[in-house]
């Protein structure tokens, strides 16, 4: 459907631009914008490949083993059915420290590997008779763990940071303290909601 709005956006734009006899500074912006955009995405690769990089460290020298244990309480309250040596929870606490430091780049990998290993933890539950669900159904872990990854707590927003940055704002890190609270609230929010459904 966005692709659709976006390509109807883009038409109506040329059409118009055309009809008012505006294509040079048509051609002008296009082209312009085409130059920001690949100084946005050099921009963001560099940041991207730093802090992938800086998650990874952490991973392989422990310190993210370590941050889980501390943790270890929180990821108890929110997956009770999680075993506690289980790789599933490694990935979900690379995650969420991702998040927390607003590296969405750097979080989607530990997540797609937490959702990998949830999903290998279901399918040994319904093999051993554990768990009634049908197959390819998500489990109460699945649906959790998604709603925490949307919800995420963001102390430091490196990303918006950057954008804002990249595009002159005068002071990038204003967003701090509205982002904390919107997400904080979000946060808030997933983990209630969560528990409720998962009680039910």
């Amino acid at each position: 459907m966005l692709n659709y709005l976006w390509a109807a956006m883009l038409i109506l734009g040329i059409v118009y631009g055309t009809l008012q006899g505006r294509l040079p500074e048509l051609t002008e912006a296009a082209l312009t914008s085409a130059g920001e955009a690949v100084n946005l995405c050099v921009t963001m690769a560099g940041i991207m490949a730093l802090w992938v990089g800086v998650m990874e460290i952490a991973q392989k020298s422990g310190i993210i083993g370590r941050v889980s244990r501390v943790i270890g309480p929180f990821l108890d309250f929110m997956f009770p059915r999680l075993p506690r040596e289980h790789p599933a929870r490694e990935y979900i606490t690379t995650n969420v420290i991702a998040n927390i430091f607003g590296l969405g780049w750097a979080a989607t990998p530990a997540g797609l590997k937490a959702m990998e290993a949830l999903s290998d933890l279901e399918e040994e539950r319904r093999k051993t008779g554990q768990q009634a669900r049908k197959k390819g159904t998500a489990s109460n872990e699945m649906c959790t763990f998604l709603v925490l990854n949307i919800a995420s707590l963001q102390l430091i927003p490196v990303n918006i940071i950057a954008y804002r940055s990249q595009y002159g704002s005068v002071n990038p890190a204003a967003i701090l303290a509205p982002s904390l609270v919107a997400t904080l609230i979000s946060a808030v929010v997933a983990v209630v909601f969560c528990k409720l459904m998962d009680r039910g």
